[in-house]
């Protein structure tokens, strides 16, 4: 994974681990073809959204993703986009899925994310706490100032 990004008005990673599966507990990906047009279909699908795959791993029933996407995206915007786009695109490929999959959802609704970075929360505690050394500002005793 590499380090922050610089964009055109901010300095940031946004990273996220996903997991997800299958509507209905079934197991697609035990099919060789299923699981390698899923992995093919999820790394265009980010590519397409400028999303950085670092990790990508799709289990018999279920899909690990170590992602990072563009700091506009939202995490639920992003799953739509990775989870809607792929199930499209593996019915179009695999039509028997299907009668397998009622009304032609392929995902399950439910999700996991997590975001990573490369420092803990320990020491984004630490680092709040040790340099926060108070506001200082100069007592005004009248507002002629601002006159």
């Amino acid at each position: 994974m590499k380090g922050l990004n610089h964009h055109r008005h901010g300095v940031g990673q946004n990273a996220y681990h996903f997991v997800w599966k299958p509507k209905y507990a079934r197991n697609p990906f035990r099919f060789g073809t299923v699981r390698k047009h899923c992995d093919q279909f999820l790394r265009e699908i980010a590519e397409r959204w400028n999303m950085e795959v670092y990790e990508l791993h799709v289990e018999p029933d279920h899909v690990h993703m170590f992602v990072e996407i563009v700091p506009t995206m939202s995490v639920s915007k992003a799953l739509q986009l990775l989870k809607g786009s792929s199930s499209y695109k593996l019915f179009r490929q695999h039509p028997w899925l299907r009668k397998h999959f009622r009304k032609g959802h392929f995902w399950s609704p439910g999700k996991f994310f997590r975001s990573v970075g490369n420092v803990t929360s320990d020491v984004i505690r630490a680092y709040i706490n040790d340099s926060y050394h108070g506001w200082h500002f100069p007592k005004q005793t009248s507002l002629s100032h601002f006159s």
